[in-house]
């Protein structure tokens, strides 16, 4: 794959300064793309969300949603009820972000066992 002068690079160097560098990293973050991918069908309760992405904490959980929140891939529907009730779904970006992420999921989830297992 030649990936020289397209997507930012030129002769074949990725910079180092290069912002799509930050955005990869919020995106490709372990608890990042989960979160994405759960959101992927439907949004999800603050609970939900949490019961879906199994192993998550609370501070890992709120820290991933609010960077994911500020890059535009999420957003947070926060209802003034008792008690409080917030929502997240994916926006125009983070569905657009998700239709990009599933197809490597599905290849992750098919080809795992056969990654892991030893030789």
């Amino acid at each position: 794959m030649d990936v020289s002068n397209s997507h930012g690079f030129t002769d074949g160097i990725l910079p180092a300064n290069c912002p799509s560098r930050t955005v990869l990293d919020h995106v490709t973050s372990k608890w990042g793309v989960l979160v994405i991918i759960a959101l992927a069908e439907r949004g999800l309760r603050w609970g939900e969300l949490r019961r879906t992405v199994e192993g998550v904490s609370e501070k890992m959980l709120a820290q991933t949603l609010r960077t994911l929140e500020l890059d535009g891939f999420v957003n947070r529907d926060a209802q003034p009820t008792i008690p409080p009730r917030v929502d997240y779904s994916l926006t125009e970006r983070g569905r657009e972000l998700a239709a990009r992420l599933l197809p490597l999921m599905d290849w992750i989830a098919d080809n795992a066992d056969e990654i892991l297992t030893p030789a």
